[in-house]
């Protein structure tokens, strides 16, 4: 394959020199986990967040799980969520035992939309159904209507566990997203395509300290060694109690150090990401798409660049097939969580979130990530651009 050839991923990671020092010093230490790197790492990210708690995990999906667990949901209670989200959120939930609903999305943002949760929590609470928890997903990195989405949970007694997984580094009401103004706890995550990353893993930011506490310890097996925690006094030094029925959710000090390292250039990346998405909004203004709506509230982190077709939405998968054959790796965010067959036999149905399910066909995400050179976006939008002609529009 020619150099100008190449295969352009959706997106990808950025590791340079610095992180890998940070990894080996890691490495030749005395601790490859549970030692003073995950710390380090857990305090980065709170005082960028400004909150006074973080909590460091495995994956985002185990954060989602803690944090439904931390604020209680079980047997007979609901969560709530957009279908405009990978499966995890919405399996959080699932796993603690609870039930599943999903409100629709904006047609402009991709995020839950406000008026139909409002009218879906007046209907459930005239009925004795009230969500115990809403999950709202800050969906390409643009943070959803917090301030009204919190105004709302706080009249119905509801709690919020904001799924940042896309959304680090970006910005709502001149505030970090993930600084829980509106919400009890907010979950990031860092797989490799995301802003900043570790490998696998995730950070749970809050507030609360009751909730911080025990978030730590149902991401360590439910276990204490603090003999204020224990229920007897501790029969020497190497005791510990198991106090909850907790998870091995822990993240190692190797991936730790390198989302410290990462965390040094953050705010570089999701400047560059957003002066590339500028430059598509530019490149793309001409092409019959939909491009990204940008809520003046907030700043988006752009962790997704999605496009929707218009005129050429039945022929979807002929333009994604035709960028795929030019190296071109475009992907599409995301199948509605409803449709899925594990939740179609819940009892969903294709037609229950008519704005997602329409964005779902039309959407194509293009490649976007820090490393991305204008070289490759102007090949990226010229075959777009091939591949709707192609299909005659």
């Amino acid at each position: 394959m020619a150099a100008d050839d190449a295969y352009i991923p959706y997106g990808r990671q950025t590791i340079d020199a610095r992180d890998v020092e940070s990894v080996v010093r890691v490495l030749t230490s005395d601790f490859l986990t549970q030692g003073p790197a995950i710390e380090a790492f857990e305090q980065a990210v709170a005082a960028y967040c400004d909150v006074p708690y973080a909590v460091a995990v495995s994956s985002a999906t185990a954060g989602l799980h803690l944090a439904c667990l931390a604020v209680g949901l079980g047997p007979g209670d609901w969560l709530w969520t957009s279908p405009n989200t990978f499966v995890a959120t919405a399996n959080a939930a699932l796993y603690c035992g609870a039930q599943v609903d999903f409100v629709d999305i904006d047609p402009q943002t991709y995020n839950l939309d406000v008026g139909k949760l409002a009218e879906k929590l007046a209907v459930a609470a005239a009925s004795g159904r009230l969500p115990k928890a809403l999950a709202p997903v800050h969906f390409a990195g643009q943070s959803c209507a917090m301030r009204a989405i919190g105004q709302l949970a706080a009249h119905y007694g509801v709690s919020i566990i904001e799924d940042a997984a896309h959304a680090v580094g970006g910005r709502y009401e001149q505030r970090p997203i993930g600084d829980c103004a509106y919400s009890q706890m907010a979950v990031f995550s860092f797989h490799p395509v995301k802003i900043i990353t570790t490998g696998e893993g995730g950070v749970v930011t809050t507030r609360d300290q009751r909730l911080y506490e025990r978030l730590k310890s149902l991401r360590s097996h439910g276990i204490t060694r603090d003999p204020a925690q224990m229920t007897r006094a501790p029969h020497g030094p190497w005791d510990y109690q198991q106090l909850a029925l907790g998870f091995n959710y822990r993240m190692t000090d190797l991936q730790a150090a390198l989302g410290l390292s990462q965390m040094a250039r953050l705010d570089e990346f999701v400047l560059r990401r957003q002066a590339l998405a500028r430059r598509y909004d530019e490149k793309l203004a001409h092409l019959p798409l939909t491009l990204p709506w940008q809520d003046p509230a907030g700043a988006s982190s752009f962790h997704l660049y999605v496009v929707r077709l218009k005129d050429a939405a039945h022929r979807r998968r002929e333009v994604f097939e035709s960028l795929r054959a030019a190296a071109i790796g475009v992907n599409v965010h995301y199948i509605p969580v409803h449709t899925q067959p594990y939740y179609r036999a819940m009892g969903f149905q294709h037609g229950d979130f008519p704005q997602a399910e329409a964005y779902y066909g039309e959407a194509i995400t293009l490649p976007l990530y820090f490393g991305l050179s204008e070289a490759d976006q102007d090949r990226v939008v010229a075959a777009l651009q091939t591949a709707l002609e192609r299909v005659g529009v």
